[in-house]
């Protein structure tokens, strides 16, 4: 392939977001399955070609399920099966998340019939870019786990593995020479800092250095240079942003109705009563009850913006028989 060289004018759309991450590892081209390829080796360790995508997205105009981050899910030509997923905002439930997602798609796999058994199942990974929040405490930006008794220091040598790679720890590795990175440390710093301008040079040495990343960043460069592609592309952001605005907004509004609520009905209730212990009860009832009355209304916005019942319930922590009653 041609070398690759990202000018400071080059107006690249940042590779962190989602939308754009699968748009640049998914496309069917030999660079996009090269970049993939070579991205995973980099992270279980030994050299995997993809043999195959599978498609995830939902419907474009089923809107209600749009807002739902669908990772890549792919199998590499030996039968290993692997998801890999950019998360820009992740959730503060992730590592349990991923931990659900490894186990099904460890245990999706059909070993049925009379010439199988548990040997022939296939090596499972579950990779999982975390841009923007810390979740384990250390410094270390990569972490690889796997089922194991800490008690007694043993592995149980088991088939699947979660693999977090936590950008916002890599600002210290930034500031390594290029010579003295790991290939891990390179896509670190890549998906970090591929839109910083200031460390565009940085950038352009680790192109040289790694084959995959000039892969991704060939496919990053069309892509951005399509007048079409880049609209939808930004579109389907807008979209998203959107949506993470209106869930935000309700959750606040309904917090703040709610102790509003909460401290006028306390406040009536304990002024009736006419002692101290009333009052206390009294707000705290008030409270809980305006609370409520506050969560229902965001959920009722929640609803009305066309966001998933699943979605609602994270926000506000209803049930999802309240919610669907709330619909009516």
């Amino acid at each position: 392939m041609a070398n690759i060289y990202l000018r400071d004018e080059d107006d690249l759309i940042d590779i962190r977001y989602d939308n754009v991450f699968k748009a640049v590892f998914t496309k069917t081209s030999p660079a996009s399955n090269g970049a993939l390829s070579k991205f995973i080796s980099a992270f279980i360790g030994r050299e995997v070609k993809v043999d195959n995508i599978n498609a995830n997205e939902p419907p474009i105009d089923n809107l209600r399920d749009r807002q739902i981050r669908f990772d890549i899910s792919c199998k590499t030509e030996s039968g290993e099966l692997i998801n890999v997923e950019m998360s820009l905002n992740p959730d503060p439930f992730e590592p349990i998340r991923l931990e659900f997602f490894a186990g099904k798609l460890f245990v999706g796999q059909d070993i049925r019939g009379m010439n199988y058994n548990y040997d022939d199942l296939k090596q499972a990974y579950q990779i999982a870019i975390l841009a923007k929040k810390r979740f384990f405490t250390d410094d270390k930006f990569l972490h690889a786990f796997e089922y194991y008794d800490p008690i007694n220091a043993i592995s149980l040598n088991g088939k699947s593995r979660i693999i977090t790679v936590e950008l916002s720890k890599v600002e210290k590795v930034a500031e390594k020479s290029v010579s003295d990175m790991s290939v891990q440390e390179y896509w670190a710093v890549y998906f970090q800092y591929l839109t910083d301008r200031s460390k565009r040079s940085k950038i352009n040495e680790i192109l040289v250095k790694e084959e995959g990343i000039a892969m991704a960043s060939e496919v990053l460069m069309t892509v951005s240079k399509d007048e079409i592609e880049r609209a939808r592309l930004l579109s389907e952001l807008k979209y998203e942003l959107d949506m993470q605005s209106k869930r935000v907004t309700a959750q606040r509004e309904g917090h703040k109705e709610g102790y509003k609520e909460g401290h006028r009905e306390g406040h009536r209730e304990g002024h009736k009563e006419g002692h101290r212990e009333g009052h206390r009860e009294g707000h705290r009832e008030g409270h809980r009850e305006g609370h409520r009355e506050g969560l229902e209304q965001a959920a009722r916005n929640s609803l009305a913006n066309g966001m998933s019942l699943e979605t609602i319930q994270k926000i506000t922590g209803l049930d999802i028989d309240t919610i669907k009653k709330l619909e009516n």
